[in-house]
């Protein structure tokens, strides 16, 4: 049971956003603001399949779908699309993306934020998981080791400060505009915005999955 206020928690979805551009992430999560773009629009559909919960055993493993999580130590809250587990004990969070393979530092954050969850709920260690891109019908290993458990933890707590703030940061124009949902509300004149180059692991045509 969950003993912080709901309102409380960070989403763990926030930290995706905030990590994909801090400026959406305030946008959605603190604005309220949110439209739907062709590319929302099939991440949605092609989810469908993880977004209602079921539990389903295949080869010894036993397999829940949407499975809720939090952690009351980090103030997070989510749902992981499937988690695996292993009859040896192994407990594998896999997270479905739209689009082909790629890495994307917002992904692994993500997915490393649930496993954190998993850990401190189930009291095991989780090594690794990973990300199903549904383009390419590939995994893609994501190894959860300290630098990424680091740099998860230091979203969260920029994501609360954020969000406790109630403070939209400015418009700054980088290649992770170009298929963002809300690109029309945060950039109605993209030639008055600085064209920088945010997030660099984010790769061309790397957008944004929901």
């Amino acid at each position: 049971m969950v003993s912080t206020h709901m309102s409380d928690l960070v989403p763990i979805s926030a930290l995706q956003h905030f990590v994909y551009c801090p400026r959406q992430c305030a946008l959605i999560h603190v604005a309220q603001v949110w439209n739907e773009n062709l590319h929302t629009q099939k991440g949605r559909r092609e989810h469908a399949r993880v977004d209602e919960p079921a539990s389903e055993q295949r080869d010894g493993i036993r397999i829940e779908r949407a499975l809720p999580v939090w952690s009351e130590r980090l103030d997070i809250i989510g749902k992981c699309d499937v988690v695996e587990f292993h009859p040896d004990g192994t407990v594998y969070p896999v997270e479905y993306k739209h689009g082909p393979r790629r890495k994307g530092l917002h992904d692994d954050v993500q997915l490393c934020a649930q496993a954190l969850c998993l850990e401190e709920m189930l009291e095991v260690t989780i090594a690794e998981g990973a990300i199903f891109h549904v383009s390419s019908r590939r995994r893609r290993v994501v190894k959860l080791d300290d630098a990424l458990r680091k740099e998860t933890q230091g979203v969260i707590a920029a994501v609360r400060a954020m969000l406790d703030s109630g403070q939209i940061p400015m418009a700054e124009h980088g290649k992770q505009c170009e298929c963002c949902s809300l690109r029309n509300a945060c950039l109605p004149d993209a030639g008055q915005v600085k064209d920088i180059g945010l997030f660099e692991p984010l790769e061309d045509n790397a957008c944004i999955s929901f």
